[in-house]
């Protein structure tokens, strides 16, 4: 009997486990019913498309078919992620479909968009990630982080392309301050990522997990793990923790999936693929003097929103030089003439942009020198508190107790509580210049 029991627990358990899904089967029939999208999909495509280098250096193909149909069918889609050359799994399931759908019908504009900003960021993005061997379909990450805008800042405060919040900013060395913000600096911030990156996967050895991380924290990633009750690093997945982690992050893997889908496969779905209108080939140099872009511009005969756009870490167009010298991004053609025009850029309305030092304020005797102030007679109202005395308010006030009684119309030296004073003072005003 005791061997029939035994054989029937065996047959169970063997049932159970059978049944349970495997990390392999989960990542591709997972489902979630409260998708939460990343911020970079509330985006205001149109003033996104007013951008100065969208409008100067980028076009949509017009003569694009855009009578392809909008969606295909499951086995289509896990075809066209299958046939990606990415070294990072991109499995499909539901929730990867509805960021697909997202991006191929609601937001098309806004890829559209990044289409054409991807041509100048994209080769930044690249060579960070080569730089550091990491995958290089890591690139789409700022599509999902902030659509592309080096100004994007969200609600939680994280910054430019990359979104990074400013504490993890500067334990990756980056300046933060008033006038410079190097997470909007798309060179910085890029090869900061590309670090970071790095990181997060040598720490848990799977890249949706550092994808994952890079959303969310290390911390909250480790958490889930914990509560799943996965330790073997074989085990590591992040389909396996899906539901253990905060419900933002949960999407975030499938955004990456579906924006490496619709920057790779947009003219399937009628998407207009952005050409370039004329090269934008850049060089940089270094400044070592205080300078405004106002300045550059006005001497290079360069727009101040090209400069903006190529230089997006100063944060109220100055950049500081005299305290260390920082880079400037200019069109490659431009640099020389920076160079040689470097005294007359700084020169350019100095007294204006100029910022003082040392300042001593003008003494009293200047100004009265100058006939800018003069005595005026100010009559005010003093309300007597308990215990005032006469004597006592006229010192305050600078004045005798017999002024205070002739204004007054008073004969005694006391005062009842609560009476209102008049009291005669002098002081020293500026005169009013008359409008020109």
């Amino acid at each position: 009997m005791k061997k029939v029991i035994s054989s029937l627990i065996i047959a169970c358990a063997a049932i159970t486990a059978s049944a349970a899904p495997s990390i392999l089967s989960l990542k591709h029939s997972i489902s979630d019913n409260s998708i939460t999208y990343p911020e970079s999909f509330e985006t205001d495509t149109h003033k996104m498309l007013q951008n100065w280098y969208l409008q100067n250096y980028t076009v949509l193909d017009t003569n694009f078919d855009k009578s392809q149909p909008l969606n295909a069918t499951d086995e289509v889609y896990i075809k066209r992620l299958s046939a990606l050359p990415t070294t990072i799994e991109m499995p499909y399931n539901q929730i990867v479909r509805s960021y697909i759908n997202m991006y191929t019908q609601r937001k098309r504009e806004l890829v559209e968009a990044m289409l054409g900003m991807s041509l100048y960021y994209m080769p930044i993005f690249e060579q960070a990630l080569e730089r550091h061997g990491v995958p290089l379909e890591l690139r789409y990450l700022p599509v999902i982080e902030s659509a592309l805008n080096p100004d994007a800042v969200s609600k939680a405060g994280a910054t430019g392309l990359w979104q990074f919040m400013l504490p993890t900013a500067r334990g990756l060395g980056m300046e933060i301050s008033t006038l410079v913000d190097e997470r909007r600096d798309p060179h910085v911030s890029s090869e900061a990522a590309a670090v970071y990156l790095k990181q997060l996967y040598n720490m848990y050895g799977d890249w949706s997990l550092a994808i994952a991380a890079y959303n969310c924290g290390p911390g909250n990633v480790n958490k889930a793990l914990r509560r799943a009750g996965i330790e073997d690093k074989k085990d590591k997945d992040f389909w396996s923790i899906y539901y253990f982690l905060p419900q933002e992050t949960r999407g975030y893997v499938p955004a990456f999936i579906a924006a490496n889908y619709v920057m790779t496969y947009y003219n399937l779905h009628g998407i207009s693929p952005a050409l370039a209108k004329r090269p934008i080939i850049t060089d940089s140099v270094h400044v070592s003097k205080r300078v405004n872009f106002n300045q550059i511009s006005q001497v290079l005969n360069i727009p101040v929103e090209e400069i903006r756009v190529l230089n997006p870490q100063y944060r109220h167009d100055i950049i500081p030089g005299d305290i260390r010298p920082y880079s400037l991004v200019l069109p490659s053609m431009q640099v020389y003439s920076y160079i040689m025009s470097e005294d007359s850029i700084a020169g350019r309305d100095a007294t204006l942009y100029a910022r003082r030092s040392v300042v001593e304020p003008t003494s009293l005797e200047e100004l009265e020198n100058n006939g800018e102030f003069t005595t005026k007679l100010v009559v005010k109202t003093h309300k007597v508190k308990r215990g005032e005395t006469l004597s006592g308010i006229a010192k305050k006030y600078g004045v005798s107790v017999s002024d205070i009684k002739k204004w007054n119309g008073m004969r005694k030296n006391s005062v009842p509580r609560g009476r209102n004073l008049k009291i005669n003072t002098y002081e020293r005003v500026r005169i009013e210049k008359p409008a020109s």
